[in-house]
């Protein structure tokens, strides 16, 4: 090869390389896709988001501010006793409402009436539960985006009312095991057990709201609402460092899309509910009885995996700790994937809208077997012929009637396609164009040697 020759071939390649290189990365991302769908999510909102704006905050993710410490008497005295006062509540929380409604985002939806527990929280006459624009969850109604099944071979853990002394029971069976699950917590729970949070907190499982009392959602008013969230996100965010849960479970399962849209404008909550229920919160009062949950438990498990699983289970007894302590050698003997219930939107899975529920509504078994659907024109989507396995509601803490005191998180990201993989470019045409560039190269490299 002449001096002339190798100069131009060496021109040539200097030209090609980036384009050659560049194909070669968007190969390898397209290979192993996107790599954050594979890490592990966090329970709690980023430092940037701007809920941190309504607490107390610092320059660091975790606030960088020192805080009273946890289960002191100072501490204590930060948040409320009982049920919220809405005259108390911090000016940046109502103002944030007052903006929300006046931008059109909070639905003028009446509050219902919730006379007891044991019956289902009513509306004024006139007003249809299963209209699209209220989609009472109480009433079978499922709003799109949200989350009610797990993926496919996935058993999402988490536990309700949380931390109650059961709970210790529990925690210390999850590090045994190297397990996580999200921990819907009770805010009147955390002030009164704040050893037992702590110890939670520091196993590293997820923590979720599960309001500040444990009342039907849908029966308060705009205020009561933002009491009932914005205290336990107070009690979680002092006595974690700052740190601001994503995650919210309403009571009973009880929501509309008033209470919905007050949790996410407000304090950017998203709603994770189940698609079964063990009714493990009425061990205590003779409503099931520990055979029965393990027929139930063992149904599911041996069944069909997908939907994958959300069961609803809490640790407000030792029972109902023991029922999931012993169904946890069958949930991996049957070969599902332990996930906690936080981590589902994140690498393990995305919003489902399949329905899987049928049977009597009552507002401690609140069923869903109606997804409303984005068109103008609703349609009921199909039961399922399976037996006891409504999604029901979360009971009230068995403590909230002993003694005087009251014991008791935008859209989910999806994966990325396949043009995303390729830096916004469609596979064919990142790799079709080194092809062009290089294949000249190629010709000339044959004819010069």
């Amino acid at each position: 090869m002449s001096p002339v020759s190798r100069t131009m071939f060496s021109a040539l390649i200097l030209f090609a390389a980036p384009f050659v290189i560049a194909t070669s990365i968007n190969s390898r991302h397209n290979d192993h896709h996107d790599v954050s769908t594979q890490l592990p999510s966090t329970w709690y909102h980023a430092a940037e988001h701007p809920v941190h704006k309504l607490f107390k905050r610092g320059p660091e993710d975790t606030d960088g501010i020192e805080y009273a410490t946890v289960g002191s008497p100072t501490w204590a005295s930060s948040f409320p006793q009982s049920t919220p006062d809405v005259a108390q509540l911090p000016q940046a929380w109502t103002d944030a409402l007052r903006k929300a409604v006046a931008d059109g985002k909070i639905p003028n939806i009446p509050p219902t009436r919730a006379p007891s527990v044991d019956v289902a929280p009513a509306y004024p006459p006139g007003v249809d539960p299963m209209d699209p624009n209220i989609c009472s969850a109480t009433y079978r109604c499922r709003i799109p985006g949200d989350m009610w099944d797990a993926p496919d071979g996935v058993f999402g853990t988490g536990f309700d009312d949380t931390p109650t002394q059961p709970s210790i029971k529990l925690n210390q069976f999850l590090k045994d095991n190297n397990e996580r699950t999200t921990h819907f917590m009770i805010g009147v729970n955390i002030r009164q057990n704040p050893d037992i949070f702590l110890d939670i907190h520091n196993h590293g499982s997820d923590i979720a709201v599960h309001t500040y009392t444990h009342p039907a959602m849908t029966a308060l008013s705009n205020e009561e609402i933002l009491g009932q969230l914005g205290w336990t996100m107070e009690i979680i965010h002092n006595s974690t460092g700052g740190r601001l849960p994503r995650y919210w479970r309403p009571p009973y399962g009880d929501y509309d899309m008033r209470v919905r849209a007050i949790a996410r404008e407000v304090f950017g909550l998203e709603v994770i509910l189940w698609n079964h229920d063990t009714m493990d919160w009425s061990l205590i009062t003779g409503g099931t009885t520990p055979a029965a949950i393990n027929a139930s438990l063992t149904q599911w498990l041996t069944g069909p995996k997908s939907p994958g699983l959300i069961i609803l289970e809490h640790d407000t007894s030792e029972a109902a700790v023991d029922a999931f302590i012993s169904a946890y050698p069958a949930i991996k003997a049957n070969g599902w994937q332990l996930v906690s219930q936080a981590q589902l939107s994140n690498g393990h899975g995305s919003t489902y809208q399949n329905v899987d529920a049928q049977g009597k509504v009552t507002f401690k078994a609140v069923a869903a077997d109606v997804v409303v659907p984005s068109s103008p024109n609703p349609q009921p989507a199909p039961a399922s012929s399976g037996t006891n396995s409504s999604p029901s509601s979360s009971s009230p803490s068995p403590s909230s009637s002993a003694g005087s005191g009251t014991s008791v998180a935008g859209n989910l990201p999806t994966g990325s396609t396949n043009a995303e993989s390729n830096n916004g470019s469609p596979p064919s045409v990142s790799h079709s164009l080194a092809f062009v560039l290089c294949s000249p190269l190629l010709l000339l490299a044959s004819l010069l040697t």
